[in-house]
């Protein structure tokens, strides 16, 4: 029997569990964590929610498993990032499902998207190019990708 996960909005509550989640699915990949560029999980609702962004969280028997956010970067323009699921639910569809759900909230509220990955993480740019975004820059391994809505 396959479980359901649900998508809720960030919850300071969990805000410990969400940035240790995040952290530890960093590490797996072979990415170190960044005081600079993981500053953000020190405060998910200044960086994201109240500035007109949001951040989803999937959860599964009360368990955080997955992240997806949308950082607004001026009116018409926002940024995807921090798609995430725990290495063992991982090839379910969760982090598509997260994924997609960040890019219906971006959709409905920009006119623009833009995110960007790694290039080694052959899966997310994959679903990336499938769901309409095109490859704007490369610098090094980071791909960064836009889509026009």
């Amino acid at each position: 029997m396959k479980c359901t996960m649900r998508i809720e909005r960030f919850s300071p509550q969990l805000a410990y569990e969400i940035k240790e989640m995040v952290l530890g699915v960093l590490a797996e990949q072979g990415f170190d964590f960044d005081p600079e560029k993981d500053s953000d999980l020190d405060d998910i609702a200044g960086y994201y929610i109240d500035d007109g962004g949001m951040f989803f969280i999937g959860i599964l028997d009360r368990e955080v498993i997955g992240t997806a956010a949308v950082r607004r970067v001026d009116a018409g323009k926002c940024e995807i990032r921090r798609i995430y699921v725990k290495q063992e639910f991982r090839g379910r569809g969760y982090g598509k499902q997260l994924f997609l759900h960040a890019l219906s909230m971006a959709r409905s509220h920009y006119s623009v998207v833009t995110l960007k990955t790694d290039r080694s993480l052959g899966r997310a740019v994959s679903m990336y190019l499938k769901s309409g975004f095109s490859v704007v820059r490369e610098d090094g391994d980071t791909l960064f990708f836009r889509i026009d809505v």
